[in-house]
């Protein structure tokens, strides 16, 4: 049997089967993160907004996974314009104020976007505090 364990959070799911996450052991896989309000399929009209709910969507797919911030090893983000990059980089520096402990990131553009999107892979250490039994 797989030690394999899809993740599902209030306020976010997709319409088809996939997980918005999967743990295997102490590997954590987010899905595509939409920036939908939570519990909606709205997206709000201003990039600040729509990042601040990449986070919270993020955030909750970590708790669900029984991990935390300080388990993210990577994100990747994809905004419809290069403007919108400040915005990021200020919720970017909130999440993780200190320079010597950031997570690898990617940004990339896509002007076919009609929305910011984000992804993550986050490892948790066995025996860690925040490790739930997965």
């Amino acid at each position: 049997m797989s030690d394999r364990r899809s993740l599902a959070i209030p306020g976010l799911s997709h319409i088809t089967a996939i997980p918005v996450a999967t743990r295997i052991g102490p590997l954590v896989v987010s899905s595509v993160i939409t920036s939908f309000d939570p519990g909606t399929r709205t997206v709000p009209a201003v990039i600040e907004a729509q990042i601040a709910n990449l986070f919270v969507h993020a955030g909750a797919m970590l708790d669900a996974a029984g991990a935390t911030w300080d388990d993210v090893a990577k994100m990747s983000f994809w905004l419809a314009d290069g403007a919108h990059r400040a915005a990021l980089e200020a919720s970017w520096v909130a999440q993780f104020p200190d320079p010597a402990s950031r997570p690898a990131r990617h940004t990339h553009v896509d002007p076919s976007a009609t929305m910011a999107s984000a992804e993550f892979i986050a490892w948790v250490a066995a025996g860690r505090p925040n490790d739930k039994e997965h």
